[in-house]
This record gives C-alpha cells, structure tokens and sequence, in this order.
C-alpha cells in the first residue's frame, strides 16, 4: 500500500491515506459478520442499529459498505465517494463525530491509485480471526511506525511502552496520559490487563493530544480496539487548556515532546502545577514533569520517557524543581536507556518513575531510596538504525523494579542496578544520572597469558587478510570479464 502511493504525496502522509481506509475496511468487516449472523438468525434486525451497537460494533450504513465501496474503486469519483462514506459513519455513530478523514476528493491524490489502493484489501481486518490476531493493531503500528517522522513525537516504540506499563502495571484504575498522541499507552495497557485475566473495564481512560491529526488517529486506534476513552472534545494545548482539570489518575503513562522551547511560560507564571518552582521558559521538560505530579491521586504512580538532561541539569531553575522534587521523595526508579530506540530522534532518553505513594501496604518502606537502573547496554540492533528491547530485557528491568518495591529478592547488582539513600543523592548534588551510582560492571579476570593471546589474534588477523586478498582477486576477475579493468 505504501509503494501504491510512493510518488504521489509525501510519505508523511501515506499513514493518513491508508489508516483512514483501514478503519473503514474494519468497521465494515466487523459489521458484515455481525449482519450476516442477523440475516440467519430470520428476525430481521440486520438494519436495526441497536442490534450492532449492544455488541459494541459499529453500525455502517449501504452506502459506506466496503462491498460498495470496492464496485465503485475504478470510478474517478472515488475520493468523494469514500469522503461520503466517511460523513455517513459519522451520523449514525455520534462517538466518531469530528474523527474520520474526509479529504479524499483532494486533486492531488491521484484517483486511478486509490482504487488500485481499494483493490489490495483482499484480506480481512474486522473480523472476529482478524481481530484475535490484531491485524489492524500491527498495521497501525507499521505506518505510524515507518511513515510518522513528520509528527515523531506522537509515537513511542513499542518495547518502550511495554516497559512503562510492565514496571507501573496499571491493573485497575484511572490512567491518564497528557500528551496521548496516537494512543500506544493507552493500547498497552489494555493488553496488559487483559493478559493479566483483568476485565477491560477495569481501566478508565483518560488523555489529550495537541495535534489534530493525531488526536484523530487516536480516536479511531482506540475505537477500533472497544477502549471507552475520554480524550476531551477536540485537540488542545494541555498547559494553557488541562481538559482533565480535576483529574486525579492512579497510574499515568507519558512520552511528551522532549525540549520544547516556546510553551506559554509567560502565560503560566502563576500556575498552581508550579509547586516546586517556575519552570524555565525555554524548556517544558520540567513543567511536564510537574504537570503529571499535579495530576497524580495520592497513591498514584507515574512512568514516562524524558530527554537525559532533565537527570542533571543545572540551567535556570531545573536544578532546584529537581532537588524539591527528590526532597518531597516523589522519586521512585530512574532508568537510563539505549541510543537509537525512537524512529524519528537519535537523543538519549531515560524514564522517571514517580510515586505519590512509597510505602504502599504490605511492602517494604522506600521512602527515603531511589532504584537506579543503568539499562544502556540492553537491546539489540533491528536494522542498522533502530534498537529494540528484548522481551528479556523487558521483564529483567520490570522485575527488578518489582522486587525492590517489594523488599523481595533484589539486590544491587554492579553495572546494572543500585537503591540509592537519599543522602546519597545528596551528596551527588541531586543528579540523577544512573552511572553516578551503579558503578562499573566487574568483568571476568582475563587468565590467557599475554603472549599467547597475541599469537592467538595475529594468526585470526593473517587469516582474515588472505580471504580479504582472495576477494579482491575475485571481484576483479569479474570485473574483467565484463570489460573493466581497475
């Protein structure tokens, strides 16, 4: 589908193309198998919406139907067509008003492609198998994934979303997400639950996105999944606009835009998020931070990625939130992570638990620790740009994590992991950089004698030289063969 449309618009948008049709393709799925049970069952409630709507499928009216969407794919009307399709759903679902994509007619999408376009989807993403195998979740993935690099910051790998929700774990409760994006947070955890035998009820969803579009894509990602989500009525700055006012979120999960310079300080001189001091006009990483300190229920927890300056810098007045922050002992874990994780940035970043709660019941007193978690050796290289963490690494820092809170079978472990007094944090100046702490991995005492490792490594290097020559010979033999000679 992405080669369909290469050469036409620019690849940023392809997502907004195709996920549009998607859903649509979806929706449609999902309904015609529930029609089809109707029209068996003899009762003739096949266009009675309410027959859909207590299943929790949407209702899709004859004109936005895929099977006549799909008659009409080589007609140059298409783009309207699908447009009114879009506008049909619309009215007679009220949760999706204001969500779907109406802009197909536009001339610059080339008609003769999006029928071709129409004509790949050979395969089912609505159905109940689609659904067990979440078809349309790893395509979402897959173009929000390759083709977001316009909007970057609206999507979080995976394995670091698994992370998050691994290590705060949000079983039941209200989960808030301030800079929601295209939903992942909100998605994972949903699994999350759901693996855990939970019921998908037992989680309240709450967020908002600045980014119309993206607001958009959210509201669709989480429609398609049956994940009730109040993301306010429209897209919205959360500082000058907190649609979640009185919000209180047991577990909040966040990924916000690292380092943004011109965020409305000077509107918000005299916010009440601001507890631990003013944040710095030039840098909203630490308004972020107190933002989802504000909105924290009092034995709520928070996980979320941030720039690695924010463990220690000491411009304007960071250091001193930090060191508020860190007093108030709202600092439950900080770990650091590999280069190269995010698809559209190369910074390093690091992820800040926060708890409003140190000494839940039954667990061990944390109150005046902090778990470092120095994770930057972890991962693996998926293609020559992006790292992925491994399922082991995953659960390795999740259940360290785990067994600290709990006083249970954790101890620290060079290189890796250190519970840290805050005296401790003190007398490093209240940086929060885990490598200050964890300290240097022991390695295993080399045994080989000098002269034999040498001999050793010099005959591996002959060996790699001669092949290095007989390749050489090789190519320009074949080279040759076809008439150049170098």
């Amino acid at each position: 589908m992405a080669d369909k449309l290469r050469g036409n618009i620019e690849a940023s948008e392809y997502k907004h193309v195709v996920l549009g049709l998607i859903f649509l393709k979806y929706i449609s799925d999902s309904f015609e198998e529930k029609y089809n049970e109707l029209v068996a069952e003899g009762e003739g409630f096949e266009e009675d919406i309410d027959a859909y709507m207590e299943d929790n499928i949407f209702f899709v009216p004859p004109e936005a139907r895929w099977d006549y969407i799909k008659e009409q794919a080589k007609q140059p009307t298409i783009g309207q067509i699908i447009d009114d399709a879009m506008v049909a759903i619309e009215k007679n679902n009220p949760s999706l008003k204001g969500v779907l994509p109406k802009n197909y007619a536009r001339p610059e999408l080339d008609k003769t492609k999006l029928g071709e376009l129409i004509d790949l989807f050979s395969f089912k993403v609505g159905d109940k198998e689609a659904k067990a195998k979440d078809v349309l979740g790893r395509v979402y993935e897959y173009f929000l994934g390759k083709f977001g690099s316009s909007e970057g910051e609206f999507y979080t790998p995976p394995s670091i979303v698994k992370l998050l929700v691994e290590m705060i774990e949000p079983y039941k409760g209200r989960i808030y997400d301030p800079c929601c994006g295209s939903g992942g947070m909100f998605v994972q955890s949903q699994r999350f639950v759901e693996e855990h035998q939970g019921r998908r009820d037992d989680i309240h969803v709450y967020g908002q996105e600045y980014t119309a579009t993206t607001w958009r894509l959210c509201k669709m990602n989480l429609s398609i999944r049956g994940i009730d989500a109040n993301l306010g009525e429209r897209d919205d700055d959360t500082f000058a606009n907190d649609l979640h006012k009185s919000l209180r979120a047991d577990y909040i999960l966040a990924n916000p835009p690292f380092n943004i310079k011109d965020w409305g300080a000077n509107r918000l001189a005299n916010d009440a998020r601001w507890k631990y001091g003013l944040p710095p006009a030039n840098n909203a990483n630490y308004a972020w931070i107190q933002h989802i300190i504000s909105k924290l229920s009092p034995s709520g927890v928070a996980g979320f990625v941030m720039a690695n300056g924010s463990m220690l810098t000491n411009t304007s007045n960071e250091s001193e939130i930090r060191k508020n922050i860190i007093e108030a002992k709202l600092v439950d874990c900080i770990v650091t992570m590999p280069s190269n994780l995010f698809y559209t940035v190369t910074i390093p970043v690091c992820l800040w638990f926060l708890s409003k709660n140190k000494m839940p019941k039954g667990l061990r007193d944390r109150s005046d620790e902090i778990l470092f978690i120095d994770a930057r050796k972890m991962g693996y290289m998926e293609d020559r740009k992006h790292r992925v963490l491994s399922e082991e690494d995953i659960q390795r820092i999740a259940q360290t994590y785990r067994n600290w809170k709990k006083g249970e079978g954790y101890e620290d472990v060079k290189g890796f992991c250190k519970s840290a007094t805050l005296a401790e944090v003190r007398e490093h100046e209240y940086i929060l950089t885990p490598g200050r702490y964890v300290g240097v991995e022991e390695v295993e005492a080399d045994t080989e004698a000098f002269d034999e490792k040498m001999s050793r490594l010099t005959g591996e290097l002959a060996e790699m030289f001669a092949k290095s020559r007989h390749l050489e010979e090789e190519i320009r033999r074949r080279l040759g063969a076809i008439g150049y000679e170098f």
